[in-house]
């Protein structure tokens, strides 16, 4: 335990990996992001990197032609205290020093940077999604695997995450008395109201909202949902605790997206940042937002194709144990 600790010590005893390990425990980011953020060149950044990955405090991940880097959050079986180092290290993210500072706006640039190319991609793209719909089985297969997993118990609140159309408001109207849907579009807010007036759903609205950050108290849903939202996002970790954050005892979270796959176009044509998720991953975010992964369903393409999508729905559930964990956590 001695040596695992005092390498990890060494591998931020310097100030560029010092700065890198305080990003981090901001949020995942690319080798690309991350030489932006510092202004520095990227094999410098990626040996820094390296060094950080040996020593246990940095996970790394490639995905297509991209790698991903993260803050280690556990000590996977070196023995060393790590969350111990990660609490000084989360100390000095609010820190007054020069360089910490301008590495924090950087970091909060580059955010609002991919925010921005994903909502002008859903401007653009508002009323036209067939593209990517022939990729993967049809929506009223999935839809329909949803309705059986929800069921029909009417509930009291219904909270749709990234709502686009609207159509998951829609869809679910007689489950729920009421329901709120968010997005960061403008754009597509209009559309998503558009589509609800015409169905004929008055008890439910949309709002302009941050999905990482939104206007709701603690525990005020029954169902949250987040719809094929979670591939669009710098940080699907951070969405899914929100989302848990909004659960009431015995509540449910419903999430659709893609199983990992390689069609790298649909980054550069469609805003996709993920390539979809395994259930590893979706486990480990459950459990970290401190629920529990109840049920998955696995909705592949009729024919094997490695040019066709397969979609998932993972059911999670908050009992009134973990609830009451979770607020404590919070206090």
């Amino acid at each position: 335990m001695l040596d695992a600790t005092l390498n990890m010590f060494r591998a931020v005893g310097e100030e560029t990996r010092l700065r890198i390990m305080v990003l981090l425990l901001r949020g995942e980011l690319t080798v690309t992001e991350i030489t932006q953020i510092l202004g520095q060149s990227q094999p410098r950044v990626s040996r820094h990197l390296k060094i950080l990955a040996d020593a246990g405090m940095v996970e790394r991940y490639r995905e297509g032609s991209w790698m991903f880097y993260r803050a280690n959050r556990t000590d996977a079986g070196r023995g060393a205290d790590i969350d111990a180092i990660n609490q000084a290290l989360t100390a000095l993210r609010d820190a007054d020093d020069r360089l910490i500072a301008r590495d924090r706006e950087r970091f909060e640039q580059s955010r609002q940077a991919r925010a921005a190319t994903a909502a002008a991609y859903f401007e653009k793209n508002a009323g036209d999604w067939d593209k990517v719909r022939r990729l993967h089985l049809p929506d009223s297969d999935i839809e329909q695997q949803m309705r059986v997993l929800l069921g029909d118990e009417k509930v009291d609140m219904f909270i749709d995450i990234g709502t686009g159309t609207g159509r998951m408001l829609e869809l679910f109207a007689p489950l729920y008395r009421a329901g709120v849907g968010f997005d960061l579009s403008h754009e597509m807010l209009s559309v998503a109201r558009a589509n609800l007036e015409e169905a004929g759903v008055d008890h439910a609205q949309v709002r302009h909202g941050d999905l990482y950050a939104l206007p709701l108290e603690a525990g005020s849903a029954d169902i949250v949902c987040i719809h094929q939202v979670l591939h669009f996002l710098a940080d699907p970790s951070a969405a899914v605790q929100e989302a848990s954050r909004l659960i009431k005892p015995g509540g449910r979270l419903i999430i659709s997206d893609f199983a990992p796959h390689e069609l790298e176009f649909l980054r550069d044509d469609h805003a996709h940042r993920r390539l979809g998720f395994s259930d590893g991953e979706v486990s480990e975010w459950c459990r970290a937002a401190s629920l529990k992964l109840a049920e998955t369903v696995t909705l592949a393409p009729e024919k094997q194709n490695p040019k066709k999508l397969t979609v998932k729905i993972w059911m999670c559930e908050a009992s009134g144990a973990v609830q009451q964990l979770r607020k404590s956590r919070v206090a």
